[in-house]
């Protein structure tokens, strides 16, 4: 059995396993035990504490393997994110250049740093060990995000965001990074990479030019990166674009990978989810579907059969038992009608 639950003090380890196996590129799931410990402890004091809009809350979500002990995935959700360090990206506008005495009329697109995403409520840091890939187990994970929020949506903001990885080979070089970044800082990608998922970000203020940058001065490749998604990401940009997200001509300001958005409420799987009364009946039931607990700071998903009978949701005993859920209790189900 496969559970998504919040995260635990005794998961260090096995985020680190899952840190060391992320690659470069992977900035929200650094390769440095000293920021992972600093995350693990940051995301149990916020499932503890009232919601506050200007406190940065960041939940981790972990997917156990619960046969085994194992962790073998994450997922995160920053209620509000960067409102206590620079959060830039940059929007790619297209103007129009043209001149009648030398009868010339094309668009440029133009690279300006924004930092218009800081507050908004940010899903990302899924990512899953390799022996757990495959099966929908990545949707199952990442839907989990939407059931936590809508277990609690005052804690987050109205308009939700994911930054989705670049073009960056196994390398560590990305052509958006040699192509722009490079020449500002003077560093390479992975030492940027590693100082913006370990520091406060200052450099990036210090350090990214403020005026706008005409992409055509770019390479090619630099060029070809623009709003591009690593190929291992095609399949999580799949599923935020079935939730209702999409690419806002907003990119990361490293790798050039896209962003995407959506309201809050109008993300599928939240939107698509109600809270019934828990009922527990046999095992061979007929619907299937994500059930979760509704207490936020002991939240609990996992993907099971469930049938809903005026207005209760039936679930089998050893779903109930995971989720630590009576007969009679509030579970919010999402219902997998495909």
């Amino acid at each position: 059995m496969l559970i998504v639950r919040a995260c635990r003090a005794g998961d260090f380890a096995g985020l680190m396993d899952l840190a060391r196996a992320s690659g470069p590129g992977f900035t929200s799931l650094p390769d440095d035990e000293a920021a992972i410990a600093e995350r693990l402890a940051q995301s149990l004091a916020a499932y503890r504490a009232a919601p506050d809009p200007a406190v940065p809350a960041r939940y981790l979500l972990i997917l156990e393997d619960v046969a085994r002990g194992a962790i073998v995935g994450v997922a995160a959700v920053k209620a509000h994110a960067m409102t206590d360090r620079p959060f830039f990206n940059f929007r790619v506008l297209t103007i129009g250049q043209a001149s009648f005495v030398a009868n010339r009329r094309f668009d440029m697109r133009l690279l300006v740093l924004t930092n218009e995403y800081s507050g908004a409520t940010e899903v990302g840091s899924l990512f899953l060990a390799a022996d757990a890939r495959g099966g929908g187990i990545g949707r199952f994970l990442a839907q989990s995000r939407y059931l936590l929020i809508a277990s609690d949506p005052a804690r987050f903001s109205k308009t939700v965001f994911a930054e989705l990885r670049g073009v960056v080979d196994a390398d560590g070089q990305s052509p958006f990074w040699e192509g722009l970044g490079a020449k500002f800082f003077r560093m390479s990608f992975v030492d940027a990479d590693k100082l913006t998922g370990t520091t406060e970000g200052q450099f990036i203020l210090d350090l990214m030019p403020r005026t706008p940058i005409y992409a055509d001065l770019l390479s090619a490749p630099a060029q070809a990166a623009i709003g591009a998604c690593h190929p291992e990401g095609a399949g999580a940009k799949k599923l935020l674009e079935w939730e209702g997200f999409a690419y806002d001509h907003v990119v990361d300001i490293f790798d050039g990978g896209p962003l995407v958005a959506c309201p809050r409420d109008s993300i599928r799987t939240l939107r698509e989810s109600a809270v019934y009364e828990c009922a527990i009946g046999n095992e061979a039931l007929s619907g299937n579907g994500l059930a979760a607990r509704v207490d936020f700071g002991d939240f609990r998903a996992l993907r099971t059969s469930v049938a809903i009978d005026e207005g209760r949701a039936v679930i089998g005993p050893a779903a109930a038992a995971a989720l630590g859920l009576s007969a009679g209790d509030p579970i919010r189900v999402w219902s997998d009608k495909s």
